[in-house]
């Protein structure tokens, strides 16, 4: 076995594999650019290597200082994670020379099913179904529309190398396929170094099934069941979940036999993923394979309770396999949450900066529910503008597919984050949304369910009680603790009973609150003043604590809380309302207050992520037309074209390409 490897990545994936070389009582050498000198996965590792500036193609992607690292530090071995290197066939090339082993498929098998071109070829020989689509490499633009002309839209162009939803765009049009290709090409360039691209059908109402396998160097390959990775946004998976409600066991096996047969018929080796577009009658067609641990691989250990790493570092050393296939059981259910930071409520754009405060749920085995939080990042550390915006992927594990969703419900709502903006609120509204919880998937879910964006969930029925009952005892625990500090209590008790008005996101609900110590007992009131219900509430928490835990009418409950003038946004199970609580009097003179209009932007064309311009389309003087592409700007490797919103005239440019903008930095000004 290998007494010291090297992890040429970053972030959360580098994090997770430190971790099983750890238990394994392997050494590990991590590699940081400059945005990483202060990083997670450098200060685990037993050592680390600076390989150059932020741009992952002028440090993560360097092939020759990786091999450097390695001897540097006398690493015996190299884990590429996923991303970057690890699809890359030259890698594994230039280790094998340098005398290093790749912990990873061999590069005949990432030549031949890494390359998304090549792996379509393999699966039609191999007799595999496949999706209608154009295999060539794509000269130009003109070459894309009029192959997209002949295979029938909606198509999806894809990078060859991609991965991750980097280099992907779905047209529907010729426009689209016009605008989409270029983006596309420039953002696989940018992400794997590799700007080849292909075309196929974009089946509609798909679901996205995939079935993760592990081979080792003897000729063993053996399929994990599946996961299902439907729920995405912009082609990037946002949730994922093993097994598959759609499967049934017939297809289970015909998916697995099916991949399996396809990896061996290429000398497959490693841990990789066979990815299928499926049908909701069950169909299913080849979509490409991943020759490379997959970011939901958490989901596959927690019901087959295998260590996907642990199996590649034994495989690459030489190890057979420990179990056959009929040894593969599933138990149970999993379900994963990516924390990207990115803000949800202005269309999911990427947020950068500094983790004011970072507390994610206590990872635990308890009552038959697990959650584990695969993360990469700490509280004071930043999220950078290089690198893509995953915080963590929050995973739980419970008997049933219902029971692992409301472990995952009840996490997600514990999770805290401050200082950036953060998915949170999204994935959590996600667990309640009955269409996820019944598993009626598809890859459109989330654009079919919230066509004009996420608005987030308005508080109602149990939520505005919880939410209440919760500002309640929040006000009452303050006002106690007041009395505490001016020595107005006698022997230090004092029982009471008041009525207020809570005020949560504009509803209000008048209240009577009685009670001591880590106990209360709230009183609704109806328009007529009769007591419509009570709920107890009980809870150790004290001022200052990001979350509240307690429980609320013999229920557990975990209901974020940011302070704010005069009260509290509370965020429980995807409602995030500003919340007051009133005196009588107070709640007569608050609605008397005049509401704050916004100031009118309408002139201007703001910046609405931080990021690098690449390109700017218009200049000072020119008319432009509503939809027009006016710029386009980069964050963590995503290319967003800035459209016109309505008819008019440039007055001056702000931004050139190449300029670094704050969010709502000015770019243009319209006469």
């Amino acid at each position: 076995m290998f007494k010291k490897i090297l992890i040429a990545n970053r972030g959360e994936i580098a994090c997770r594999v430190i971790k099983t070389a750890r238990k394994m009582g392997i050494k590990t050498v991590a590699v940081y650019s400059d945005a990483d000198r202060d990083a997670l996965h450098v200060e685990m590792a037993d050592e680390a290597v600076h390989i150059g500036p932020p741009p992952a193609a002028q440090s993560y992607l360097l092939i020759d200082k990786i091999v450097a690292a390695c001897k540097e530090t006398g690493a015996e071995a190299v884990h590429p994670g996923y991303g970057f290197l690890s699809e890359r066939e030259a890698f594994p090339i230039a280790l094998e020379k340098a005398g290093i082993v790749f912990i990873g498929p061999n590069p005949k098998a990432i030549a031949a099913m890494g390359d998304k071109i090549e792996s379509k070829k393999a699966a039609a020989k191999a007799k595999v179904s496949t999706v209608p689509g154009y295999m060539g490499e794509i000269e130009d633009e003109k070459h894309a529309i009029k192959i997209a002309e002949e295979i029938g839209y909606p198509v999806m162009m894809k990078a060859s190398a991609g991965g991750g939803g980097k280099g992907m765009r779905i047209a529907f049009n010729r426009k689209e396929v016009e605008e989409g290709f270029p983006l596309a090409r420039s953002e696989a360039k940018a992400s794997f170094g590799d700007d080849r691209m292909f075309i196929e059908k974009f089946i509609v109402d798909p679901r996205h099934i995939e079935i993760q396998l592990i081979g080792d160097k003897h000729g063993n390959v053996i399929y994990l069941g599946e996961r299902e990775c439907s729920i995405q946004r912009r082609n990037q998976k946002v949730i994922e979940e093993a097994p598959s409600p759609l499967l049934d066991e017939k297809t289970r096996r015909a998916m697995g036999e099916q991949a399996v047969a396809l990896a061996k018929a290429v000398g497959y080796d490693s841990a990789g993923t066979v990815e299928f577009v499926a049908g909701q009658d069950r169909s299913f067609f080849f979509l490409e394979m991943n020759t490379r641990l997959q970011v939901e691989h958490p989901v596959t250990e927690l019901v087959t309770g295998v260590d996907l790493v642990e199996l590649m570092i034994r495989g690459a050393a030489g190890e057979k396999l420990p179990f056959k296939q009929s040894d593969v059981k599933l138990n149970g259910w999993a379900i994963e949450s990516r924390v990207y930071a990115e803000d949800p409520f202005r269309n999911f754009l990427p947020s950068i900066g500094r983790l004011v405060k970072y507390r994610p749920p206590a990872e635990e085995t308890r009552d038959g529910l697990t959650v584990r939080n695969d993360t990469g990042v700490f509280e004071g550390g930043e999220i950078s503008m290089f690198y893509d915006p995953m915080i963590a992927k929050l995973v739980t594990h419970g008997p049933t597919r219902i029971a692992a969703i409301d472990a995952q419900a009840e996490a997600l709502d514990a999770f805290y984050i401050d200082g950036i903006q953060h998915n949170v609120p999204f994935v959590t509204a996600l667990m309640h949304h009955p269409r996820w919880r019944e598993g009626r998937l598809s890859t459109g879910f989330i654009a079919e369910e919230y066509p004009e964006g996420f608005k987030g969930r308005v508080a109602q029925g149990e939520e505005l009680v919880v939410l209440t009952a919760v500002a309640a005892a929040i006000d009452h625990r303050h006002n106690t603790r007041r009395r505490q500090i001016s020595d107005q209590m006698a022997n230090g008790a004092f029982q009471f009973a008041k009525r207020r008005v809570v005020d949560v996101g504009g509803q209000r609900q008048s209240v009577e609150i009685g009670g001591e110590g880590d106990l209360v007992h709230v009183s609704f009131f109806g328009a007529d003043g009769a007591v419509q219900q009570s709920v107890s509430v009980s809870s150790g928490w004290s001022a200052g604590e990001p979350v509240w835990r307690g429980q609320v009418a013999g229920k557990s409950v975990a209901v974020q809380v940011r302070p704010i003038l005069n009260g509290a946004t509370l965020s429980y199970r995807g409602v995030q309302a500003p919340v007051f609580v009133y005196t009588g009097r107070e709640a007569e003179l608050a609605s008397l207050m005049p509401v704050k209009a916004a100031a009118d932007m309408s002139k201007f064309l703001l910046c609405p992520m931080p990021g690098l311009v690449k390109a700017i389309n218009t200049s000072e003087g020119a008319e432009v037309k509503a939809g027009d592409a006016l710029a386009v700007v980069e964050a963590m490797k995503m290319e967003n074209i800035l459209r016109a919103e309505r008819d008019g005239k440039v007055k001056k440019v702000n931004a050139k390409p190449g300029d670094s903008l704050a969010v709502d930095a000015v770019i243009l000004e319209f006469a």
